[in-house]
């Protein structure tokens, strides 16, 4: 723990999501059991042996001004929604200092990415050979660098404590919000804007992902295509969007008298050092993600009964990650409902942590788990209460939640949570 030891909680949440536009749409869609992965249309994708994806439910340049959104790489322009959403429901009303419930010094921003602004970067590679030097956009730079959602975010609410850009694949969004409850634990900040936000749904990465194996490839059926735990799963689906959490210290939040959705408390950490694109097969580095989860925070396994799984549909992925949670859990590993939204999202890789932590904050508000759908024959391995088909009941009192991110390179993320 932090020498300082302050709590922090969550006091807004914010997305924008292939199943919504909004927290609260979102929310809504998840609890509906509804998939948001659809064709991809359009004559760059025709050729592609996956022609599907879950596409965000609101455009972004239907919601930003124009100017703004053509500074703006796709990335950057969920980010920026996504926080908006997410300030406004914490019940700020302005940037800090205008505001004056935050100063500028002590607010931070921490927005990952996985990938980056990779549209923008093959987009306007295009322009350059087929209209030359001079077509090229001089925002380019600023639109592809990855940390350029954190710094728009930044820039939007005057944070001036740090503004920071963690990268590690799947599990970015999920240590971006670590680090942000690091932040403040440390005493560097008081309110922090945290999460992950991704658009990568472009021809190039989508046949990379596809070549390597990794992404389902059932075009005929799009909604039934993503199915972790299922028999027949058979790689993940890539989605897009942004989920961001303001967080922000309890201290803090009770001299402003802030809604708390719930309490963060803490993260786990570890590395598989096993393969750059493969999980390893036993769960060994999860298991020592979320055993550190445990030593570093005050929860207990028998507080937990609810579980946001990384679970991208694919073979391997979804059962490491079970062995895993029995391997550390045990016995208690029988009172956690387990959720893959995923089902219904796809995989928003980088922005995946944001999108799922917001899921996880609303089910322990709620005290509802989101289902997972898809799921038609469970997969024998699969040791372990998964959510199916339709959402189901939290008990009631104190109790916690964990969500989990896994990325290429064996980066893993394990946060947890604790009602309010």
């Amino acid at each position: 723990m932090s020498p300082t030891n302050r709590t922090v909680v969550v006091t807004g949440i914010g997305a924008t999501t292939p199943l919504g536009g909004d927290s609260a749409s979102t929310w809504e869609g998840l609890m509906a059991g509804r998939s948001g992965i659809k064709p991809l249309e359009g004559e760059r994708f025709a050729e592609l042996p996956v022609r599907i994806a879950a596409l965000a439910a609101v455009d972004p340049g239907d919601v930003l001004p124009r100017p703004l959104a053509r500074k703006l790489d796709r990335s950057a322009q969920f980010a920026l929604i996504a926080a908006r959403e997410a300030w406004a429901d914490a019940g700020y009303t302005g940037k800090a200092g205008e505001d004056e419930k935050i100063r500028p010094e002590r607010l931070g921003s921490v927005i990952a990415s996985g990938i980056g602004g990779v549209i923008t970067l093959l987009d306007q590679y295009d322009v350059l050979k087929d209209k030359g030097v001079r077509r090229v956009s001089p925002h380019t730079v600023p639109m592809l660098m990855p940390n350029g959602p954190a710094a728009n975010v930044g820039l939007e609410v005057n944070a001036q404590a740090g503004v920071h850009t963690p990268v590690s694949a799947c599990a970015s969004g999920a240590e971006a919000i670590g680090y942000a409850v690091e932040m403040i634990r440390t005493g560097r900040a008081d309110v922090v804007l945290a999460g992950g936000t991704e658009a990568a749904i472009h021809p190039l990465p989508i046949a990379a992902f596809a070549n390597m194996m990794a992404m389902s490839k059932s075009n005929d059926e799009p909604e039934k295509a993503s199915r972790p735990y299922d028999t027949a799963r058979d790689g993940f689906v890539l989605g897009e969007g942004a989920g961001v959490v303001v967080l922000e210290s309890a201290e803090h939040a009770a001299a402003r008298g802030a809604r708390v959705y719930c309490e963060v408390l803490g993260q786990g950490l570890s590395a598989d050092s096993h393969h750059i694109a493969q999980p390893e097969p036993t769960g060994r580095g999860i298991a020592a993600a979320m055993q550190n989860l445990l030593d570093s925070t005050d929860l207990k396994p028998s507080e937990v009964v609810h579980l946001n799984a990384h679970a991208t549909s694919t073979p391997q992925g979804d059962v490491a990650e079970v062995k895993a949670l029995r391997q550390v859990l045990g016995e208690d590993l029988d009172h956690v409902a387990i959720s893959a939204t995923k089902s219904m999202t796809g995989h928003l890789l980088g922005g995946a942590g944001g999108i799922e932590t917001v899921a996880t904050v609303l089910a322990l508000h709620h005290r509802m788990a989101p289902p997972t759908i898809n799921v038609d024959e469970l997969d024998e391995a699969v040791d372990a209460d998964i959510v199916r088909d339709k959402p189901r009941p939290l008990p009631e009192g104190s109790i916690a939640a964990i969500n989990n991110s896994f990325g290429f390179g064996g980066h893993n993320v394990v946060l947890a949570f604790r009602s309010a």
